[in-house]
């Protein structure tokens, strides 16, 4: 069995506002927007939606293959995927490119502002696929590099394998078409309330007549929880952390945990509950792949959450 994890390698540089958005941004004037926030944090880390699903996965005990290009300056990323025992097959390198960064500005009321330099990330990661299993390998297709998106998507339903098309971030850079065949075949759709209403407006369809296509929507709504839809809606309530310092990477966090449970084969509410346990431990830490945690450490959080 392999997990194969498409996304995003970068670099953050999370940045912290002292203030909130809402308070320095006029309304009326939204037509000539110009504004400067003045940060009281900068720090680099390792990120990505690739990276950081990975990272999750390997805290559960899971080798998955990550599917990205990466630049020249990836060296320090790939010591710590090492230090993980993760594989670095599917991670193609590019020495006239630098690995993609992303710059996260975070307010008091954590919303998030974010600019994105794709870099090396602008080149499909051309992974050859030599030992797919159909029946027990499963695939997530996260924010990347845009003909991975389209091409993975498809090649995945040709070839039967389960595969989570989670669109995210590159929303905006896929047309409704694109995504309308992305999800078409898919085991899940995973989105954020925000990108789900994207998505529906994109493709011209509502809820319901995009699940006539794929198996389940799984709906994050940060401290709400989660949603899943397939039938009647199950809420999943969010896990309590122990402090909340940094949003940023929860989502990539939970796929993760979503991911675990499918493979160790739990229902998929029971997967979005574990899900959510592995969120509270990243948003503990500022950075995405900052959060440690032991199997007894993450039963116990669970436990306590869910009683199982």
């Amino acid at each position: 069995m392999s997990i194969y994890v498409s996304g995003s390698i970068a670099y953050d540089r999370i940045m912290n506002f002292p203030g909130k958005f809402a308070d320095h941004i006029l309304p009326e004037k939204i037509h000539i927007l110009n504004v400067c926030f003045l940060i009281d944090r900068l720090e680099e880390k390792r990120g990505g939606t690739a990276g950081n699903i990975a990272y999750s996965l390997a805290l559960l005990g899971e080798t998955p293959h990550i599917l990205c290009c990466v630049g020249k300056d990836f060296d320090r990323y790939a010591e710590e995927l090492d230090k993980l025992g993760l594989p670095q097959d599917g991670i193609r390198r590019l020495d006239d490119q630098f690995t993609a960064g992303a710059y996260i500005t975070t307010d008091q009321s954590d919303n998030q502002i974010t600019g994105f330099n794709p870099a090396a990330m602008r080149f499909p990661c051309e992974y050859p696929f030599p030992a797919l299993d159909a029946k027990a390998d499963i695939a997530i297709v996260s924010p990347g590099n845009v003909d991975d998106m389209v091409g993975l998507p498809r090649m995945f339903r040709e070839r039967g394998v389960r595969y989570i098309f989670d669109p995210g971030q590159q929303i905006p850079a896929l047309s409704g078409d694109q995504l309308y065949e992305a999800i078409c075949g898919a085991h899940m759709l995973v989105t954020n309330d925000y990108e789900l209403e994207m998505i529906m407006k994109a493709t011209g369809r509502t809820k319901a007549e995009l699940l006539e296509h794929t198996g389940w929507i799984i709906t994050t709504m940060s401290e709400h929880g989660s949603r899943i839809d397939n039938g009647s809606p199950v809420l999943v309530p969010a896990v309590k952390a122990d402090r909340v310092l940094d949003p940023t990477g929860a989502g990539d966090a939970y796929r993760a945990g979503l991911i675990k449970g499918l493979v160790d084969g739990k229902d998929v509410t029971e997967a979005a509950r574990m899900g959510a346990t592995c969120a509270s431990f990243c948003v503990e830490h500022y950075g995405t792949q900052e959060h440690a945690f032991t199997p007894e450490q993450f039963a116990a959080r669970h436990t306590a959450a869910f009683g199982n």
